[in-house]
């Protein structure tokens, strides 16, 4: 396996930036999942490190070796698509060595690579079958042991799932899971799922714009959010947002007021913040409190109650304020004509600047 390291990568389209000065550090056997909004440039990323996109600037290294100029089949990598784009005719031992065959390996080396293939990824007793006869996630399987079986140092992976309903799409990121911890390989998994996100990766690379917005761990990413942008796309429901304003800032405990009026000090660091600018605080469903237990609270009524038999979604309008959620959990009882604030616990709080950047939080979450 290898590591990667992209400097200063760019992709222009006519003119277009689509990847903006991208830098990155893939080490070896990590898996990384590039995950943004539709249109936000990590297929075209993903791309330009498999060679089907050619890079407009910047350096691509795979290990050692400078890989710009190189053709696919000299980079030592593999790709699964989104779609499965097996041969209808072709058994799943015939679809699995068609690559191998072109390139006119060894018969003895083709049949060890495809009986080790299929013995991880569990296609033993379907090598006899078509396409047709195998259920969806069967073929992801035989579209991964396909391109496993060229032993490639980095496997790439183009939202693989967005094609399975959601029962599969659960499983197969099990298999996809398990997978790499036999492997040891090094992986890049591109999605705009971030459920996907947060359960299979290492390393996750927020993109915007073709920019990266953030790189760390998944749950650095949930409990620190480097700006307003990756506070919102990570973690679902997605994190409220309620506009204040900056009352005492400080290095220690920021001191801001909400739009009902009510002061709440927040342990941030913000002493590049003005009094009377304007900032946004933000709370995750799953964090607001309820009753004595909340330090602030801001009024509202209840829209809609979504029961989900292990939590309960509680969609709130706050007075003034506009829509917000709030996660429960599956029993407690919502009365939706009767009025429901959302109570606010500080220490879970983040405040954000005008720009979306995060003041950093000073209370570091359990276990983290």
């Amino acid at each position: 396996m290898a590591t990667l390291s992209l400097k200063k990568l760019c992709k222009h389209y006519d003119g277009v930036a689509v990847s903006k000065d991208i830098d990155l550090e893939i080490d070896n056997g990590e898996f990384v999942v590039f995950v943004g909004p539709s249109g936000c440039g990590k297929s075209t990323l993903l791309r330009m490190i498999a060679g089907l996109e050619e890079i407009s600037s910047g350096d691509l290294h795979i290990g050692d070796v400078r890989v710009n100029d190189k053709p696919p089949s000299e980079r030592s990598v593999g790709m699964v698509f989104q779609s499965y784009a097996l041969y209808p005719h072709l058994t799943v031992a015939e679809n699995m060595a068609f690559g191998l065959k072109l390139a006119k390996t060894d018969r003895a080396e083709i049949d060890r690579r495809i009986e080790n293939a299929a013995r991880i990824l569990q296609l033993e007793k379907l090598l006899e079958r078509k396409p047709k006869d195998l259920s969806g996630g069967q073929r992801q399987r035989v579209a991964i042991g396909r391109t496993m079986v060229r032993e490639p140092q980095v496997l790439l992976f183009d939202e693989p799932l967005s094609n399975l309903d959601a029962g599969l799409r659960v499983q197969m990121r099990i298999e996809i899971a398990s997978l790499h911890k036999r492997l040891s390989a090094t992986m890049i998994y591109v999605t705009h799922d971030q459920v996907e996100a947060m359960t299979l990766a290492d390393k996750i690379v927020v993109l915007d714009g073709g920019q990266i917005a953030q790189v760390g761990a998944p749950l650095e990413l949930y409990h620190y959010p480097g700006n307003r942008f990756v506070a919102g796309f990570i973690g679902s429901p997605q994190m409220n947002f309620i506009e204040v304003t900056v009352h005492r800032p400080d290095e220690a405990l920021t001191e801001v007021r909400l739009p009902n009026g009510r002061l709440l000090s927040i342990p941030v660091d913000s002493r590049d913040l003005a009094p009377g600018s304007r900032a946004t605080l933000g709370i995750r469903p799953e964090h607001c409190v309820q009753g004595a237990e909340a330090e602030a609270s801001l009024p509202g009524s209840v829209r809609v109650a979504e029961r989900l038999g292990d939590q309960t979604l509680v969609y709130l309008e706050l007075d003034g304020v506009g829509p917000a959620t709030l996660r429960l959990e599956g029993d407690v009882p919502v009365d939706e004509s009767a009025p429901r604030a959302l109570g606010l616990d500080p220490n879970r709080c983040h405040l954000f600047r005008g720009d979306g950047r995060a003041c950093p939080r000073l209370f570091r979450e359990a276990g983290f």
